[in-house]
């Protein structure tokens, strides 16, 4: 079976958030949308977003690092917040595994972002229904479209190319290559969810300083007795200016 998801390099994201307002712009003016934008110019907006990005320090001073942790639905095998649902409106796809909510059929309890253990579900406060990240299936499916264009919106628009997206079930796919190439792994695994989506982590550089990087051995303030002096006879500063 299909199972098509997103594989995130956190050794390249950079934390732009293009992913992000990418994401938005397109949703909101396709078949999810319109995505709520509650007082987005006042000191505390808020909105519907069905892809974000948290950012936080790690290490201890002064070996820190910051990383850039994308995060949206994980579109699981199985999928939690399906059974809960009281309407059925949460279904999985059985097509390509896509995770998605019929807006019709939703009534805004909650149940499925209860049940969520990633905390991605979002309950749009204008629509009152749930929300989440849909892959931009109306996107993906669309062969009216190149096929190098049928891509979730995040992943066109990423500069570093963080963000791939395939079929995780073909080896052969890009996203498979990855995940076994880099040592991919998915998020929480112990909850049984078995995510689709899955990060690449973040590679250690090594940190190579040599000596003459340390300290300029050409630096003239370090040749004591070295440096041009002028004569005692020439004027100094203050003879020939005007404070």
């Amino acid at each position: 079976m299909t199972q098509l998801a997103l594989v995130i390099d956190l050794n390249v994201c950079v934390g732009c958030h293009a992913c992000v307002t990418s994401c938005k712009e397109w949703n909101t003016s396709g078949s999810a949308g319109p995505l709520a934008d509650v007082n987005p110019y006042d000191s505390n907006p808020t909105g519907t977003f069905f892809n974000r990005v948290q950012t936080f320090e790690v290490g201890r001073y002064p070996d820190t690092q910051t990383v850039h942790f994308p995060k949206s639905c994980l579109h699981c095998e199985d999928p939690p917040c399906v059974p809960v649902c009281p309407t059925g409106a949460s279904y999985k796809r059985a097509e390509d595994g896509i995770v998605l909510v019929d807006y019709d059929k939703c009534i805004g309890c909650k149940y499925c972002a209860w049940a969520c253990p990633y905390g991605v579900r979002e309950l749009d406060e204008e629509r009152q229904v749930m929300t989440k990240c849909t892959l931009c299936v109306d996107r993906v499916s669309d062969t009216s479209l190149p096929e190098a264009e049928r891509k979730p919106a995040c992943v066109l628009a990423c500069p570093t190319n963080a963000r791939l997206f395939g079929d995780i079930h073909d080896p052969d796919s890009i996203v498979s290559q990855a995940i076994r190439d880099n040592a991919g792994y998915a998020l929480m695994p112990e909850w049984g969810t078995h995510p689709a989506n899955h990060y690449l982590p973040r590679r250690k550089t090594e940190r190579r300083i040599h000596a003459d990087e340390l300290t300029r051995a050409d630096n003239p303030l370090k040749v004591d007795g070295l440096l041009p002096k002028p004569p005692p006879t020439d004027p100094s500063l203050d003879d020939v200016m005007s404070w």
